[in-house]
């Protein structure tokens, strides 16, 4: 067994150091490194950000961020033998944190955007296991590392049928990043004119955002281009189920990582989408399922008394919102109650049967505040 290594200069962006990296995905991506199946590599990624909301960003970076080089991501790894419809399985081995975290505000974006439109940024400290922020005091939380995007490259064929659903959607009104040259790496066509944004996960993967893809994770992935082109970028330190502020505890990371080759199976299988297991806890038992908890619910039910019939989206939004509201009456600002949701309240889709409404329930785990 070999080891591989891509090491970065996080003082540097991916801009500064275009050979450890790229942000857009696409076949034509030339490898850092090759390996194996088999061979373990060691990657240095870098924030969602790129670097702009470093301890020193205000609230006018938060408010207007470059989203062009958004997320930038370490790779691709060439794994030897992997060939179009293999399952490529990504062992995920270890998940080291950085000493800075962040959670971010951005106008516009977010789950719940429309209710949050100006500029926040809690700044979090990480250390022995925990994370913890001046800008939040009273909360704490426990440390459960993972990568928000991990992935593999589409194939041609599969990029252009991508792009061309992706447009219909922008069409109807969607939120969509469609391919841009602006802020790309590589930098050169056809990769920064038609190369995927990061955003959202597809077929291989991407900006998935399961926060249970921790270490002794297997990640299973269809393989849809020679040497499947595994990268990773925007690593989490904790996140709650929802993500729902846009952001979860966001930070640099080093990432290492194991592949097997299964030939042919996602074929022979039909397996067109990411899977995931493992073999014991994802986190101690008492955060994955907390022992002392608030939890606040929310129907498919508009607040002006409109039924939307099997709508979880909006029941989520009010579960969320009644739990804000819920953190407002124990001191916090909609602001800070909106972050904590973000990194640890965890969503449940708790009646399903039972049209025209759905119901969900969000869980705040007690013991994060100290």
């Amino acid at each position: 067994m070999a080891v591989h290594e891509i090491r970065i200069d996080p003082s540097r962006t991916l801009r500064e150091q275009p050979g450890t990296g790229h942000n857009r995905w696409h076949p034509d991506i030339p490898p850092v490194v090759r390996c194996e199946p088999g061979d373990e590599v060691v990657m240095e990624t870098r924030d969602a950000f790129d670097g702009q909301m470093g301890p020193n960003a205000t609230l006018k970076t938060v408010e207007a961020p470059d989203l062009d080089v958004v997320h930038p991501l370490t790779g691709p790894v060439y794994v030897e033998g992997a060939q179009q419809g293999d399952l490529l399985e990504i062992e995920i081995l270890e998940v080291v944190p950085d000493g800075y975290g962040y959670t971010v505000q951005v106008p516009g974006f977010g789950f719940l955007r429309d209710d949050f439109p100006e500029p926040f940024i809690v700044r979090w400290a990480l250390a022995d296991g925990w994370a913890t922020s001046d800008d939040l005091p009273g909360v704490r939380i426990p440390a459960a590392p993972f990568m928000g995007t991990i992935g593999l490259s589409p194939g041609n064929r599969a990029l252009a049928a991508i792009i061309a659903r992706e447009r219909a959607a922008l069409d109807r009104g969607g939120f969509v990043l469609p391919p841009s040259p602006e802020g790309a790496v590589p930098a050169g066509p056809p990769i920064a004119t038609h190369g995927l944004r990061t955003i959202p996960p597809r077929e291989q993967g991407g900006n998935v955002d399961i926060k249970q893809l921790g270490a002794g994770t297997r990640l299973y992935l269809p393989v849809d281009t020679p040497g499947a082109l595994f990268s990773a970028g925007d690593a989490h330190f904790a996140q709650g189920d929802n993500e729902s502020c846009g952001t979860a505890i966001e930070m640099n990371a080093t990432l290492r990582v194991r592949f097997t080759v299964h030939s042919g199976e996602a074929a022979a299988k039909g397996i067109r989408e990411p899977r995931f297991a493992r073999a014991d806890y994802w986190v101690a038992p008492q955060y994955a399922a907390p022992r002392s908890f608030y939890a606040t619910t929310g129907m498919s039910v508009s607040r002006d008394g409109t039924v939307a019939a099997e709508d979880a989206t909006l029941a989520a939004r009010n579960a969320l919102l009644s739990m804000i509201d819920h953190l407002g009456e124990r001191g916090w600002t909609r602001q800070q109650a909106y972050v904590i949701c973000s990194v640890a309240v965890d969503l449940k889709l708790s009646q399903l049967v039972d049209v025209p409404s759905f119901l969900v329930s969000a869980f705040l785990p007690e013991d994060i505040f100290t």
